[in-house]
């Protein structure tokens, strides 16, 4: 899950890490408030989900209130497009107003949950690349990255700090500052069951402060349950409506680029059902996983999704019968086209419980349904029938 860069600010103010005096222009004449009470230049940003916000003209300067209000006034409500929006761009709902600072320096630093060891630890990276994409860095200058993995049961340790902030070339005052800055983001990062907590830039001010100008926070989705008060951040607005849909009728769906819709029981057989429709020559429209128990009303909710995807041209439905049997499967699907005006072809594979029964269902319901019995046959029938 992921949250708006003022939110993150509010957790990192909440940790003691120092981010810059700011408030959300909420409603927009909000925005004349906020920067009379900083008495300053201001930065207005818009709040997307999505990063290269100051290219796209989603971060404004002013001087004053009314500089204020007018640049917030133009970033609100535009249909922001950054390379991590894509071509249709994302629709901006909040402005935050914050204090500018004086900028020495631009450093990176980030944490992650590395799996790439063989064993998940925490790893911190850093970089005196700051305020640049940290994968351009990584593409061309790697040596450029610092990185110091947290082993799980000792936690971050005194000498990781001084190893990161001597190879950022800090001087002894700013040291102890990105010590403890790190020890906060370590504990934030473990107590909040991040997957992801980046800032850049994290700045050295001309005061010699070090500053987090502007920081990005993930979740883990599995980790919310103990988090009621971060499940609360969560802004439906900025994620795929299709996906929250989906989340709503508790399957798994991720949305793709492509016009073959799938429904499946397992996500190891999802993966396999995706792959195949790519060697068929087809092009998945989703990941969608409707579990090991599902109902017939959770199935008729995912059929549903697929129907309401307007690039999805064909339905490939493949099912290992186990727990949730075939039978269950063809009973879900006879009752979503009833419900569901369906004008799309569709491919169905059952193999397991039940499934001579699951097939009879289906061949009884009058359903305009291609039946395939083996996996790659029933990917070819999906990609042939949209050819």
């Amino acid at each position: 899950m992921k949250i708006h860069e003022y939110q993150a600010k509010k957790l990192l103010r909440d940790y003691g890490i120092p981010v810059p005096r700011g408030e959300v222009a909420a409603p927009l004449e909000e925005a004349r408030r906020i920067a009379a009470e900083l008495a300053g230049q201001v930065v207005i940003k818009a709040q997307i989900h999505a990063g290269g916000r100051g290219k796209g003209g989603g971060v404004k300067k002013a001087l004053s209130p009314d500089e204020t209000y007018a640049a917030a006034r133009s970033i609100l409500g535009m249909q922001l497009v950054t390379h991590q929006t894509g071509p249709k761009g994302k629709k901006v709902r909040k402005v935050l107003v914050e204090e500018a600072s004086a900028v020495r320096k631009e450093l990176y630093l980030s944490l992650v949950v590395d799996r790439s060891r063989g064993k998940e630890c925490v790893m911190f990276m850093a970089s005196e690349a700051g305020g640049m994409d940290i994968e351009q860095v990584a593409a061309t200058a790697p040596e450029k990255i610092i990185r110091c993995a947290v082993h799980p049961a000792i936690g971050f340790s005194p000498f990781q700090a001084r190893k990161l902030s001597v190879g950022l070339k800090l001087d002894p005052e700013q040291g102890r500052q990105f010590a403890e800055i790190c020890r906060n983001l370590y504990r934030l990062f473990r107590e909040k069951d991040c997957s992801l907590l980046e800032i850049n830039p994290l700045a050295i001010t001309a005061q010699g402060r070090l500053l987090a100008l502007d920081t990005k926070l993930n979740f883990d989705d599995d980790g919310l349950y103990r988090h009621p008060e971060i499940r609360e951040l969560r802004d439906a607005d900025e994620e795929e409506p299709l996906e929250v849909a989906a989340r709503n009728a508790s399957v798994n769906y991720v949305k793709l680029d492509g016009n073959i819709g799938c429904m499946v029981n397992g996500a190891g057989l999802a993966m396999t059902t995706m792959d195949l429709i790519k060697m068929a020559g087809g092009e998945p429209a989703n990941f969608l996983d409707v579990g090991g128990s599902a109902s017939p009303e959770q199935i008729e909710k995912a059929f549903r999704i697929l129907t309401s995807d307007p690039s999805v041209k064909c339905i490939l439905i493949n099912i290992f019968g186990g727990v949730l049997r075939c039978d269950r499967v063809s009973a879900g699907l006879i009752q979503a086209v009833a419900n569901v005006e369906m004008k799309l072809p569709m491919v169905v594979r059952l193999q397991g419980t039940n499934v001579e029964e699951g097939r009879r269902m289906l061949r009884e319901s009058g359903l305009r349904v291609t039946v395939a019995d083996g996996l790659y046959e029933a990917a070819q029938k999906a990609v042939s029938l949209i050819g």
